[in-house]
Formats: C-alpha cells, sequence, structure tokens
C-alpha cells in the first residue's frame, strides 16, 4: 500500500517500484488522501484553461485513472480535501475543512479502514518533513504512521465500525528525493556535455543545510522507468512533459543510478540493512 497526499504524488515518488512489483504479480494499492483540487495548474501550456481551472477536481480524478491503469495498480480515494500550499510571510491561514486541519487520529481511522480491508505486508508514505513541508504530505505522514498501529488496536478502532484487525508488517519513507541520486545524475550530466536540472537544487539544498535522510533500502527498478515517465506525464494539469521531470536521459539514469530509494521506519520482522526489496524479511519468513 502506497499512501499519498495529492493524485500525481504516486507517479513521482515510487512508480517505478509499484509497477515492478505489480508485473511480479504483488497487489499494489495507491490510497490518494486527497483530490487535489487547490492544486495549481503547473503545466504551462494548460494554463488559462477555462474548463480545467473550473473542474479541476473532476480533471484530476482522470489524470489519476490514466495513472492507476499505467502503472497497473489498484487506486483508492480516502476523501479528504487538498489543504492548498500557503505561500507568503506571514504564511495565511489554511482553509477551513482541509485534510491539513482535520483530526488525525479520526483521519487516521480511515485509513485504518482501507489497511483493514486491503491487509497489507508493506506500507509505504512520507517522512515527518512530508518528504517537503506541504502541510498535506506532513498530515499524511502523521495519519500513516497511527493507521500502522491503529490497524491492530481493537480498543481505539474497534472492529465492528473499521474491520476485522490487522498488522502490517514494515512501513517505508519515500526518499527518491536525495543528495546522493541527485549528485550523481548532476555530475553525469555535466560529464556528458549536457545542461543539468538539478545545479539549483543542490545549491538551495546548500543554502538551508538540508539533513540528508538515512537510504536503507535500494529497489532495483530501472526496466519501469518508462512507465514511471507515462503515468507522470498522464497528470498532464501537474507535469509538463517539456519540462525538468525528463531532462535526464533514461538510459543515463538506468546506468548512473538504477534503483529508487526508501528509508524503512518500522519493521516487524528480521531484516539486514541495506536492503533491495520492501519485502525483505517477509519473503523470507513467508
Amino acid at each position: 500500500m502506497a499512501v499519498h497526499a495529492h493524485p500525481d504524488d504516486e507517479s513521482s515518488k515510487g512508480a517505478a517500484t509499484m509497477a515492478k512489483y505489480v508485473s511480479e504479480g504483488v497487489d499494489v494499492l495507491v490510497v490518494t488522501c486527497t483530490g487535489g483540487e487547490r492544486g495549481s495548474i503547473l503545466n504551462p501550456k494548460l494554463q488559462g484553461d477555462t474548463y480545467i481551472e473550473e473542474h479541476i477536481h473532476e480533471v484530476r480524478k482522470k489524470e489519476m485513472d490514466e495513472a492507476r491503469e499505467i502503472l497497473g495498480v489498484k487506486q483508492e480515494w480516502l476523501g479528504f480535501v487538498d489543504s492548498g500550499l500557503p505561500e507568503g510571510d506571514p504564511l495565511p491561514p489554511l482553509p477551513e475543512g482541509c485534510f491539513a486541519l482535520e483530526d488525525v487520529d479520526k483521519a487516521a481511522g480511515e485509513l485504518v479502514r482501507k489497511i483493514r480491508s486491503f491487509r497489507p505486508q508493506v506500507i509505504t508514505t512520507y517522512d515527518e518533513n512530508g518528504g517537503y513541508p506541504h502541510p498535506d504530505h506532513i498530515m499524511t505522514h502523521k495519519i500513516s504512521m497511527v493507521a500502522f498501529e491503529g490497524a491492530a488496536d481493537t480498543a481505539k478502532y474497534p472492529e465492528d465500525e473499521y474491520g476485522p484487525a490487522y498488522q502490517p508488517l514494515k512501513l517505508y519513507y519515500n526518499q527518491g528525493f536525495n543528495r546522493p541520486r541527485t549528485e550523481a545524475l548532476h555530475q553525469a550530466m555535466l560529464d556528458r556535455g549536457l545542461e543539468s536540472p538539478y545545479g539549483d537544487w543542490l545549491k538551495r539544498w546548500d543554502e538551508i543545510e538540508r539533513t540528508e535522510r538515512t537510504l536503507t533500502t535500494h529497489v532495483p527498478c530501472a526496466d519501469f522507468f518508462e512507465i514511471r515517465d507515462k503515468a507522470l506525464i498522464a497528470h498532464a494539469t501537474q507535469i509538463d512533459p517539456d519540462g525538468g521531470w525528463f531532462k535526464v536521459p533514461l538510459d543515463l539514469q538506468k546506468e548512473v543510478w538504477p534503483t529508487e530509494e526508501y528509508e524503512l521506519a518500522k519493521s516487524l520482522v528480521d531484516t539486514s540493512l541495506p536492503e533491495d526489496d520492501l519485502f525483505a524479511g517477509i519473503r523470507d519468513n513467508a
């Protein structure tokens, strides 16, 4: 089960990993917490389209349907309302009724229902910083952590309301936007005489003294990078097919950095680090 904040997050974080596991016969469910209703139209080719602006929720739902088919995963909505990304100094208050202002335990109960129904062995989500500090990403982290424990807690989430108790075995944080990968691809682009899209990224990270996460798990999935990119492009309002996401040639990516990275946050099975499989320790004890 991959728990994400908005439609498109599943295609930019761990998509090749999911496609790889689907190809191996693993049942994969994406849970999308919000509908992305307050997301901006980031693709300049679609900006100014009145229909899209007035029907953004419906448009993003259709984009999610297409991406789901490309990845071969199942997908369900948690039903919360996008909080938007507040900007300004000071930051404006979050809109009433949005996901980030929900009661954490109550919102986690909705995810508990999904966990108890789907019964995943492994869950992926975001770290406490949300991967980046969007309020919905941070809230996704909070409810994922509560639900991982709460799925087995019948006192907190009674079975007659939330379904039969179940305990997932492992929980990971997506860490695909990590410094080692970024530096490796950046240098490889320069070595080939190509313009790197990562120069500004690295400068910003240096300026904010970004703390690097522990990468415990590198999943080989280069054969599925094309599927990942197709799923990303399906989110047309969010992704410019001529934009920075696609500046690094696929052959270079496959050669230099053929994996997606995760940080093991919780495990109820024995495993040895580093891993190359989200099911390490689970397959061994099957």
